[in-house]
Formats: structure tokens, sequence, C-alpha cells
């Protein structure tokens, strides 16, 4: 019987252990603040939208470089229009994939 409840106190502390760590892992891969300087939006291959939850406590766009991201304030005018370059070249990209899948 002690036996018993030992291990589930055992399996209790794992749990409360493994969830902090999961809500840390969480919290690492949030933006906690923007970049300041401009990026050249050819070098952005891709980007994230980060919103307020309960791990992250800004909303922000994050820009997908080779090698790093970079968080910016979702509400910057230069921001939209990296979004909006990145959509337009998978755009092309996709057409241009179509017209060689038909070929």
């Amino acid at each position: 019987m002690a036996s018993s409840k030992a291990c589930l106190v055992a399996a209790l502390c794992c749990l409360v252990m493994f969830t902090t760590f999961i809500s840390r892992a969480d919290a690492a891969s949030c933006c906690m603040r923007y970049t300041k300087r401009h990026l050249s939006c050819a070098k952005v291959f891709s980007y994230s939208i980060q919103t307020i939850n309960s791990s992250c406590d800004i909303s922000a766009i994050i820009f997908h470089l080779p090698g790093r991201f970079v968080c910016v304030d979702p509400s910057k005018k230069w921001a939209k229009n990296c979004m909006n370059s990145v959509e337009k070249r998978r755009k092309i990209a996709k057409i241009l994939e179509e017209k060689q899948v038909s070929q």
C-alpha cells in the first residue's frame, strides 16, 4: 500500500515537472521584443504570425531568414510590405511549379 502511494506521488511530481518544462519551452519560442532594424525583404523566405496567448506576451510577425528568426512589430508598414513580398514570391513559385508539372 505504501509503495503504491509512493509511486503515485512520484508520478504526480514527474507530471508537474514535465508540464513546467513544456510551458517554459513554449515561452522560449516566443518573441519577447521587436527588432529595431529594417530587414531586406529579399532575404526573408517565410514568416509566421505570433499572437498573444498564455506563453507569449506580444503579437509579432516572425520573419524566417537563413539561419535565424527575427521578430517584428506587426503594426509597421515595412513589415506588412515584406509579408506581401513573400506572398507574391510564393504565388510566382507556385505558378512556375504548376507550369513545369503540366509540361
